[in-house]
């Protein structure tokens, strides 16, 4: 965190850093500006929480907490926070320490601190309500909404009931199954509880001919999460509300075929072919499905006469598509054998790979196997 800190002067300057580091720390750049800020805050407002961490008494999670309860605050008014914490857990029992606790006890200091800014702090809070998306292993995922406190309460409230309804009725589920779907039939318009909720893929699922005939279970992907068992995909697969649409492969490479155009901007099958080729932004450390991504010219349209064909189109996120002219950024991008290299400002060169989607049954001799 100390080190963190002293890389950043200059709160304009922690978006470059953080797509410099992100690389090394194996993790995305969003996670890198998040620990810089955390850093930063911890050294000049927190340093007694900082000081905790160091000896060992707070790790990371518990520091977030704190900040998160404090960050509408002054510097001023964040540091006598910080004081009155480090004396009061001081002589606590150790289970203060647990995030949670110290969440709660750094709450009623601000409360004290500061006791005019609660309303102010609550408004500014339900502005930023969200809905986010979190992707996890074993093919499940997390759908998250943030919202005003008696919002959401009365919306589990809601759930819980329903959920608990149907079990009176001798539904075989548990309650927290019941929970789940009950919530996500309400979402799609469901009959809450008449059945477990089933979506049609919304995205692309690629998915080798044989593994859909279940003669392998390998191959099988789902557009901005990654490999799924090939059960699942076929379970997508046969959802009545799904729409198929083939996709003819270089058997050779395993790459969708070519197509292009002379105007600037690319038509809907340009896009959707190199959505369906790339899956992601091209740049290595980045994970952003294709379908969110802006449709980038490799060679700049206006200054290098680059044609506008998926032989020259990248997906490339918003963020990353304005940072490939940036100054000191290095951006290639090879569309025909997948291959993309970014140099960082500092100097350092990261390479990767696009995977086929299907394996290729004849590689280039010029080519690696595609891990």
């Amino acid at each position: 965190m100390t080190f963190l800190a002293s890389l950043a002067s200059d709160e304009l300057e922690w978006r470059g850093l953080a797509e410099e580091l992100a690389p090394e720390l194996r993790v995305s750049p969003v996670e890198v500006e998040k620990r810089i800020r955390n850093a930063v805050d911890l050294s000049q407002r927190m340093p007694r929480v900082l000081e905790a961490m160091h000896d060992g008494q707070v790790e990371l999670y518990g520091a977030r907490r704190v900040l998160a309860v404090t960050e509408p605050l002054s510097d001023e008014h964040a540091r006598q926070v910080d004081a009155l914490l480090s004396d009061k857990l001081a002589s606590a029992p150790a289970t203060s320490w647990q995030p949670r606790n110290l969440a709660q006890h750094a709450a009623r200091l601000v409360e004290k601190v500061d006791p005019g800014g609660q309303a102010e702090w609550a408004r500014m809070a339900r502005a930023g309500r969200r809905v986010e998306l979190d992707h996890g292993p074993n093919a499940q995922s997390r759908l998250t909404a943030e919202l005003p406190s008696e919002v959401a309460s009365a919306c589990y409230a809601r759930v819980d009931a329903m959920a608990r309804r149907l079990q009176r009725k001798g539904e075989q589920r548990t309650l927290d199954q019941l929970r789940a779907d009950v919530t996500a039939d309400l979402l799609l318009g469901n009959d809450p509880g008449v059945r477990v909720p089933e979506a049609a893929a919304m995205v692309y699922l690629h998915m080798p001919v044989d593994a859909a005939l279940s003669m392998s279970d390998s191959g099988c992907e789902l557009d901005g999460y990654g490999p799924i068992p090939a059960a699942v995909a076929r379970e997508i697969m046969t959802n009545r509300d799904s729409t198929w649409r083939k996709v003819l492969c270089d058997p050779a490479t395993g790459q969708p075929m070519d197509l292009g155009r002379t105007r600037r901007r690319p038509n809907a099958a340009i896009r959707e072919l190199v959505r369906v080729r790339d899956r992601e932004c091209v740049v290595p450390w980045c994970r952003r499905p294709a379908r969110h991504c802006d449709l980038d010219h490799q060679r700049e349209w206006a200054t290098d006469n680059g044609p506008t064909s998926a032989a020259n189109t990248a997906p490339r996120c918003r963020r990353h598509h304005r940072m490939k002219n940036a100054p000191g950024w290095i951006t290639r991008y090879d569309p025909h054998h997948g291959t993309s290299s970014i140099t960082t400002p500092g100097g350092t060169t990261y390479t990767g790979r696009r995977r086929p989607v299907l394996t290729p049954t004849q590689p280039r001799p010029d080519e690696p196997p595609p891990f």
